[in-house]
C-alpha cells in the first residue's frame, strides 16, 4: 500500500514512520526543503524517544522516504494523509485551516485512480466536507473519498501510543474508504486494538472533545489544589482517593502549574469557537481555559511569596522549561507565562532543560541564562523552581543542591518531593496543594 503524508512535523513524521513499520510504503512530503534535506541525511527535526531509530530502520528497509515533490508521490498513492499544522488563528481562537485547504487544492490536480484523502490534522467539524468540495472544484473527475482519522499521540510516548493505541477513530462515508483504512491498520488486529468507525463530523469532534475532557481534569484538580492549601488538605491524597473510583480514574489528576503543549491550549479554544459558531454553549470548557490561565498566574505569586514578597535581584534556578518531560516542545509551556513575569520584576534566572533549551532561547526573553549541568544551574541560587518533572530532577542529590545554593528556597511546581525530606536537607519547601510553607 502506498501512503503519502503531507507534512513532516510531529504528527506527520511519527505517523509516517509508524505506518512504514506496519509495512506500508510511505513518502513524507514537506515544502520546507531544509527539513527534507535534513531528514534525507539522517537528521530528526524533533525530539521524540525512539523516533530516530524507527526512521532509520524504515529508511534502510526502503519503506520510508522524504521529498518536496508532491506530484510524483500523489500519482502512486492509495491514501494521502494531510498532517499539516492547524495553529490557533491570531485574534479569534479559531483553528487556522489555510495549510489544510492549500494541501487539498494542490493534491487535487495530481490524483490518478481511486484515492482516499485523510484528515490527520486536528480540524474543526466540517473540515473534511470542505476538503472534498475543494478537490471536486479543482478536479471534477477525480475518483476519491475524504476521511477523518484524528491522532491521539502524547508527546514523549507517541510511538507506543501509535503501536498500541487505546482506539483508532475512522470517520468515513464509503465502504471503499473504510476498507483501505482498515487494511492500513490491519497490523493492530493482533493486539485487538479497538477501531471505531463513525461519520466525518463525529470523528472530527471526538478529537476535540477528548482533549477538552483531559484538560478539564487538569484544571479541576488545580482548582481543588487551591482549596487544599486553604483547608490544610493534601491534593495528592485527594487525587488518589478520587482516582480509585473507576468512573473517574487517576490519570490527569496531577496538580501543577497548568497545562500546555501543542494540543490542549489550541484545542480547547477551538472547541469553544466551534460551539459559538453553532449556537451551543461550552461553559465548562470556557472555565477550564480561565482556570488554566489563573493557575499560571498563581504560580508566579507562589514563587514571589516564597521569596519574601519580591523576586527583585534574586537569583532563581529553574529546572525544566518544556511543557512536559520527554519532549522539546515549548508551545504554551507554563514556563513561558511564569518566567517572563519574574524577569519583569527583576529576577535573575538561570535555567536547565535536557531537550528544550534551544527552543527556549527563541521563545523566552533575552535576559535568561542557561546551563548544561543541573548542579551548575543551582550555584548561588536564592531559590530553585522545579518546573518540569524530567526524570533526572526526581532524584537530585539534595545535599549537593543545598550546598551549591546561596539561599534555601525550593519551589516544587510538580509535587515531586516530600516536605520532610526537603527540610531534612535544610531546604524551605513550597509545593502545590499540599502541606508546605
Amino acid at each position: 500500500m502506498n501512503v503519502v503524508m503531507i507534512g513532516s512535523g510531529y504528527v506527520g513524521l511519527v505517523s509516517g514512520a509508524c505506518f512504514a513499520e506496519f509495512g506500508a510504503n510511505v513518502v513524507c512530503i514537506d515544502k520546507d526543503k531544509s527539513k527534507i534535506d535534513s531528514l534525507l541525511s539522517g537528521g530528526i527535526p524533533i525530539y521524540e524517544p525512539g523516533l530516530d531509530e524507527l526512521v532509520k530502520r524504515n529508511v534502510e528497509a526502503g519503506r520510508l522516504g522524504f521529498s518536496t515533490d508532491l506530484r510524483e508521490a500523489v500519482i502512486e498513492a492509495d491514501l494521502i494523509f494531510i498532517a499539516v499544522g492547524t495553529p490557533t488563528r491570531r485574534g479569534d481562537g479559531h483553528a487556522d485551516l489555510q495549510y489544510v485547504y492549500a494541501a487539498a487544492e494542490e493534491v487535487a490536480g495530481y490524483l490518478k485512480g481511486y484515492t482516499v484523502i485523510v484528515d490527520k490534522s486536528t480540524v474543526p467539524v466540517g473540515t473534511a466536507r470542505q476538503v472534498a468540495r475543494i478537490i471536486r472544484k479543482t478536479s471534477p473527475d477525480a475518483d476519491f473519498d475524504v476521511a477523518s482519522n484524528p491522532e491521539f499521540l502524547r508527546e514523549g510516548s507517541a510511538i507506543p501510543d501509535f503501536m498500541r493505541p487505546d482506539r483508532v477513530v475512522l470517520g468515513v462515508e464509503s465502504e471503499r474508504a473504510e476498507t483501505l483504512l482498515r487494511e492500513l491498520y490491519r497490523p493492530l488486529n493482533l493486539i485487538e486494538a479497538p477501531i471505531h468507525v463513525t461519520d466525518l463530523e463525529s470523528a472530527e469532534l471526538i478529537k476535540y472533545a477528548s482533549n477538552a475532557f483531559l484538560a478539564t481534569k487538569i484544571s479541576f484538580i488545580n482548582e481543588i489544589s487551591r482549596l487544599c492549601e486553604k483547608v490544610g488538605a493534601d491534593v495528592h491524597s485527594v487525587a488518589k482517593g478520587m482516582g480509585l473510583d473507576g468512573r473517574i480514574g487517576k490519570k490527569f489528576l496531577h496538580a501543577g502549574p497548568g497545562y500546555g503543549g501543542s494540543c490542549f491550549p489550541k484545542d480547547t479554544l477551538a472547541l469553544i469557537r466551534i460551539a459559538q459558531e453553532h449556537g451551543a454553549s461550552c461553559r465548562i470548557v470556557e472555565s477550564v481555559v480561565e482556570v488554566n490561565a489563573a493557575q499560571k498566574a498563581l504560580m508566579v505569586s507562589k514563587v514571589r511569596d516564597a521569596l519574601g514578597g519580591s523576586e527583585s535581584d534574586k537569583n532563581i534556578a529553574v529546572l525544566g522549561l518544556t511543557f512536559k518531560p520527554e519532549t522539546d516542545d515549548m508551545r504554551d509551556s507554563p514556563s513561558l507565562a511564569i518566567l517572563p513575569a519574574l524577569l519583569d520584576k527583576g529576577a535573575i534566572i538561570t535555567a536547565h532543560d535536557p531537550q528544550g533549551v534551544e527552543e527556549a532561547k527563541r521563545l523566552l526573553p533575552e535576559g535568561m541564562q542557561y546551563c548544561d549541568d543541573v548542579y551548575e544551574t543551582l550555584e548561588n541560587a536564592d531559590a530553585v523552581i522545579l518546573m518540569t518533572e524530567w526524570n533526572q530532577y526526581r532524584g537530585l542529590d539534595l545535599g549537593k543542591v543545598k550546598a551549591g545554593m546561596k539561599g534555601n528556597v525550593f519551589v516544587d511546581l510538580r509535587n515531586v518531593y516530600e516536605k520532610g525530606l526537603m527540610e531534612k536537607h535544610g531546604l524551605e519547601y513550597y509545593c502545590v496543594g499540599r502541606e508546605g510553607k
